[in-house]
């Protein structure tokens, strides 16, 4: 694997989030796979998904905003119609 400079994750994490999650990465891969990596290893696994997979799963989330917003605001301007004198 190459060890050149990789693009800097899109989406990031407090230090303290960051810290947990690192140490759940490092923990389930020993567990489930009985690989033990290095802090530096787990940092590059949790960059990897950081720069590579979060961004779908954050466009998924923003979407499905936009698509609840929309349904609410649609019937909201329903109910301030409703309100219309004859």
């Amino acid at each position: 694997m190459s060890r050149g400079k990789a693009k800097a994750p899109i989406l990031r994490l407090q230090a303290s989030e960051e810290q947990a999650a690192l140490q759940l990465l490092k923990r389930f891969l020993d567990e489930r796979f009985e690989l033990q990596l290095g802090s530096f290893e787990v940092q590059e696994v949790l960059d990897l998904f950081s720069r590579e997979i979060a961004p779908h799963y954050y466009n998924k989330a923003v979407a499905d905003v936009q698509t609840l917003l929309s349904e609410r605001f649609a019937s909201l301007e329903s109910d301030v119609w409703s309100l219309e004198k004859s």
